[in-house]
C-alpha cells in the first residue's frame, strides 16, 4: 500500500472501548453518582463484573497497564482485604440480587494470588452475587511465575478461560521489553491449563516492539498458532512514554516506522487465516467454532474496556484500583493510586475517581462506533429506528464523509454505511470521524496501525 496513505490513516486515535473515550471523564461523576447508579439496576439485569490486580512481580516496559511492582506477597493480601470490602460495598447499594455472566481477573498479574485467596475472592463474589451456570471466568495469566499449585486454585475458583500474553518469542525482543518467557515455557502452562480442563485460551502477540523484525514475528505467529489457542489477538504495541514512564526505557530507535508496522500487520493477520482462524474486528482472530467467531459471523461481537468480547451483560461493575465499569448511565473508573483506593474504602467511601454521564447522543455516537468496530458497517435504518430523528444527524455526516472519501474504503448507501476492503485495517480512524470529542482537550493517542 503507498506510504502517503498508511501514514494518513495510521495517524494517532483512540482504541475506541468506550464512547466517550477515558481522556474525558471528569470528577463530576463521584461517590454520589455512582451510588445512585447502582441504585437504579433493574431487576433482571445481567452483570459482567472486572477486578483489577494492580501488582506485577516483574515490570514490563512494554506495558500500558496500571500496575506496580512488588516482590512481597504482604501489599497483595493488604490489597484483596479492600477489594473485599468494596465489593461487600458495592452489593449493598443494588437494589436487587443481580446475577453474573462474565467474570474477568485482569492485571497486573492476577495470577500472584494463591490458591487460598482465590478461594477467598471467590466465597466474597458468590456471597453477594449470584452466577450463572454457564458464566464466562477468565483470568489473565503470566506463565513465567504461575505454579502448578496456583492453576488448580484457579480451577477451582471457576475458571473457564485463560489468557496469555506472548508478546514476541524472540529472545532479543523479550530482552529489548523486559519480558522473558520462553516458547517452552507458555507451552507447557498452555497444556497444564488443558489438563485440569480449560478448554478455553486465548494467547496475545505484538507487532511494532524494538527490534521485531518480520522474520522474528512471523516465527511468534507460527509458534502461537501451532498451540492451537481458541483466539488470538494482534496488538500493535501502543508506545506511550508521556502515560507510561517506564515506556521510556524502550529504544525509541529500534521500534520499527509506520510502514514496517502496517506490513507487519497485514503479514502476521494471513499467517493466521492461512493457520484457520478466522478474523475478528480488527485485531482479533479466532477458530471457526469459537463464541467469538460464531458473533463476527452473525452480528453479535460487542466490544468494551477488554476490547472484542461476547459478554451479553446489560452492565459492568469494575472493583479495585483503577477499575472501569460502564452501564446505561454512563462510566465509573475507581481511583488509581492503590494507596489511595485503600484508603478511600477504610474509610467506608465508594472508590470512584471519575467517569462520564451519558446523553442520548453519546449513547447513539458509541453505537455506530461499536458497530464500525465490530461489524465495519452501521444499518441506517436501524439507527433510525432506534434513535428517531435524532438519527438524522449522524446519517447527514455519514454521507458528507462518504462525499469527502476519496481513498476507496467507503461503501455508502441509503442502507448501509461500511467499511471494506483495504480500509478494514483502518477503521479506527474511520470510526473517529464519527468522534464529536475528538481532538478536543490535550488528550493523545497511539497510532491506529
Amino acid at each position: 500500500m503507498d506510504h502517503a496513505l498508511i501514514e494518513k490513516y495510521a495517524a494517532p486515535v483512540p482504541r475506541y472501548t468506550s464512547y466517550p473515550t477515558a481522556p474525558h471523564f471528569s470528577d463530576e461523576v463521584n461517590n454520589a453518582v455512582y451510588a445512585e447508579w447502582l441504585n437504579g439496576f433493574r431487576v433482571g439485569d445481567q452483570l459482567s463484573l472486572y477486578i483489577h490486580i494492580p501488582f506485577c512481580d516483574r515490570l514490563c516496559w512494554f506495558c500500558g497497564c496500571n500496575t506496580k511492582q512488588t516482590l512481597k506477597y504482604a501489599p497483595v493480601q493488604a490489597y484483596l482485604k479492600r477489594l473485599y470490602k468494596e465489593i461487600e460495598m458495592v452489593a449493598a447499594k443494588l437494589p436487587h440480587r443481580l446475577r453474573v455472566v462474565s467474570l474477568h481477573l485482569g492485571g497486573g498479574s492476577p495470577t500472584l494470588l494463591q490458591a487460598d485467596d482465590f478461594a477467598r475472592l471467590k466465597d466474597v463474589l458468590r456471597t453477594h452475587f449470584d452466577f450463572a451456570d454457564d458464566a464466562e471466568i477468565s483470568i489473565e495469566i503470566d506463565p513465567s511465575d504461575v505454579t502448578s499449585e496456583q492453576i488448580k486454585g484457579m480451577v477451582d475458583f471457576g475458571l473457564t478461560r485463560a489468557s496469555i500474553g506472548v508478546q514476541d518469542f524472540s529472545d532479543v525482543v523479550q530482552k529489548a521489553i523486559n519480558r522473558p518467557q520462553s516458547f517452552e515455557i507458555t507451552r507447557d502452562v498452555v497444556e497444564a491449563l488443558r489438563a485440569q480442563g480449560i478448554k478455553s485460551i486465548n494467547l496475545d502477540v505484538l507487532y511494532g516492539l524494538p527490534h521485531q523484525t518480520t522474520e522474528r514475528l512471523m516465527d511468534t505467529v507460527a509458534k502461537t498458532a501451532f498451540l492451537q489457542p481458541d483466539r488470538i489477538a494482534l496488538f500493535g504495541y501502543a508506545h506511550v512514554p508521556w502515560m507510561k514512564t517506564h515506556q521510556k526505557m524502550i529504544d525509541e530507535a529500534a521500534l520499527p516506522g509506520t510502514d514496517e508496522r502496517f506490513e507487519h500487520a497485514m503479514l502476521a493477520a494471513d499467517a493466521l487465516v492461512d493457520a484457520g482462524y478466522e478474523r475478528v474486528g480488527f485485531d482479533h482472530f479466532a477458530l471457526p467454532q469459537d463464541k467469538m467467531a460464531v458473533a463476527a459471523r452473525n452480528g453479535t461481537l460487542r466490544r468494551n474496556f477488554q476490547g472484542y468480547t461476547v459478554d451479553p451483560a446489560d452492565a459492568m461493575i469494575g472493583f479495585g484500583g483503577s477499575a472501569i465499569g460502564q452501564n446505561r448511565d454512563g462510566y465509573i473508573q475507581n481511583v488509581v493510586p492503590t494507596g489511595q483506593y485503600q484508603a478511600m474504602i477504610d474509610k467506608g467511601e465508594l472508590a470512584v475517581g471519575k467517569g462520564y454521564a451519558l446523553t442520548e447522543e453519546d449513547r447513539m455516537r458509541g453505537h455506530v462506533i461499536e458497530q464500525l468496530m465490530c461489524q465495519f458497517s452501521f444499518d441506517k435504518i436501524e439507527l433510525v429506528a432506534r434513535y428517531g430523528d435524532a438519527a438524522k444527524a449522524i446519517l447527514r455526516e455519514a454521507n458528507l464523509i462518504a462525499a469527502q472519501h476519496q481513498d476507496g474504503f467507503i461503501e455508502n448507501d441509503e442502507h448501509r454505511f461500511a467499511v471494506v476492503g483495504h480500509g478494514k485495517p483502518f477503521v479506527r480512524a474511520i470510526a473517529a470521524k464519527f468522534d464529536a470529542y475528538f481532538g478536543r482537550g490535550t488528550a493523545r493517542h497511539s497510532k491506529a496501525v
